[in-house]
């Protein structure tokens, strides 16, 4: 009766699975375990699977001491690689684009005086491309997760370029009021900066009225960058009027939900600090 079972010898060893693993660790980090220790090495493999791969995993990582293996080394290095190559989809590849045609639009649009009918075709052309990747370029990151730090400060860039580019011109061959362009310049350019100020309190979501309204001017001044005339040219001055009250109301609404969301946040804050 002085015999125990293997049976009851693995429901010991099993039971006690923790030292076992760790008398297991032992012997393996000392390299000292003759034949007898590797047997016992061996039974509490058996009684505890997966001690001895607690202890070392195949590719040669550390055991974190809870049965999982320490990420190796230049893991986050891989990491930051993989993170960098996304950059290049196809959303960031368009907004690109997009600020490759400025300089170009720039050229075609001031080419032979800037009266010339034919060139102002061209620099339609590349003002219209610009404008249609606008509207695809940010659906596609949403829609396939392609949402990267560089497309969300290229795109405002690239949009903000392209029009100023655009109004400057007209603006400069006398075909649209200065104080148009800086109407228009003046609140994209307010606006952006404060979403920066406020985005510590949230973000101001982008509204009906400014999808409208950025609809509105890019029709408006790509009538203007043709030579219109004719009922179109005064056509493209009512659409252009339309673009100037919907830039501004919604500006105003842009600084109200500012000022909204700041106090919300400031409220917010004072609370928890109260609570704690």
């Amino acid at each position: 009766m002085t015999g125990v079972p293997a049976s009851a010898a693995g429901g010991s060893s099993g039971a006690h699975g923790a030292p076992a693993g760790a008398a297991s660790g032992r012997a393996d980090a000392g390299g000292t375990s003759g034949r007898g220790s590797g047997a016992v090495s061996g039974a509490a493999g058996a009684a505890v699977p997966g001690a001895a791969e607690a202890v070392r995993t195949p590719g040669g990582a550390a055991s974190d001491g809870q049965g999982g293996a320490r990420p190796p080394r230049g893991g986050k290095i891989a990491a930051a690689a993989v993170n960098q190559a996304s950059v290049w989809n196809v959303a960031n590849l368009l907004t690109m684009l997009r600020l490759l045609l400025v300089p170009g639009f720039v050229m075609l649009m001031l080419a032979d005086g800037g009266y010339d009918p034919a060139w102002r075709s061209f620099a339609w052309a590349a003002f219209a491309i610009a404008m249609i990747t606008d509207l695809f370029d940010g659906h596609l990151a949403r829609t396939y997760n392609l949402v990267t730090d560089f497309g969300k400060i290229a795109d405002p860039i690239a949009d903000k370029a392209i029009m100023g580019a655009a109004l400057i011109c007209l603006s400069g061959l006398g075909d649209l009021p200065w104080w148009v362009t800086a109407v228009i310049l003046g609140r994209e350019l307010g606006i952006t900066l404060l979403r920066f100020l406020v985005i510590r309190y949230g973000v101001i979501p982008a509204s009906r009225g400014g999808k409208l309204k950025t609809l509105t001017q890019g029709v408006a001044v790509g009538m203007y960058v043709l030579a219109l005339t004719g009922w179109l040219a005064t056509l493209r001055f009512w659409v252009m009027a339309a673009a100037v009250v919907l830039t501004v109301v919604t500006g105003l609404d842009y600084v109200r939900q500012a000022i909204v969301l700041r106090r919300r946040g400031i409220a917010e804050r004072r609370a928890a600090l109260e609570e704690t």
